[in-house]
């Protein structure tokens, strides 16, 4: 994955992680928040052949959905296996993101676990539910925010 190029708010990010997570590697989104924010996603999937977006909602393992909602000052963590959604999980040490000021988002992949950072601080942590790490190459983040930097 390479630094931001010309990237349309409303269309969001979609990139590719080559040769698919592993531990150690380290995933960095930078953005600003909207002055309005809603929400916002970063998903962590594998790729599958849907050639609509609406297929690609219905297929496709997706190792973590991190959807951050600001009116409930919530980061909900979701995982899909075979179709199927998992247990959401929501505790969080803190609400990181303010309307209108930038972040710095970091997703660590351990060996148990992804470790979410945002400006430096330990967010939360999503155990991993899909085992195949190296299955996981496509990165998306879209919603309420500009993006300045993916890594």
């Amino acid at each position: 994955m390479t630094d931001m190029e010309n990237i349309r708010n409303d269309e969001g990010y979609v990139g590719e992680i080559k040769g698919g997570l592993r531990p150690s590697m380290r995933l960095v989104v930078m953005g600003i928040v909207h002055k309005q924010p809603k929400s916002m996603v970063v998903t962590l999937s594998c790729s599958s052949r849907a050639e609509s977006e609406e297929e690609e909602k219905e297929e496709g393992d997706v190792g973590l959905q991190l959807t951050v909602s600001f009116g409930q000052k919530s980061v909900l963590r979701n995982s899909r296996l075979a179709g199927q959604w998992g247990a959401t999980e929501s505790a969080i040490s803190f609400f990181p993101f303010a309307a209108g000021e930038s972040f710095k988002m970091e997703i660590v992949c351990e060996h148990q676990q992804f470790r979410i950072l945002v400006d430096g601080q330990p967010l939360c942590g999503f155990s991993h539910r899909v085992t195949r790490l190296a299955s996981l190459t496509s990165l998306r983040v879209f919603g309420d925010l500009q993006l300045t930097k993916v890594a």
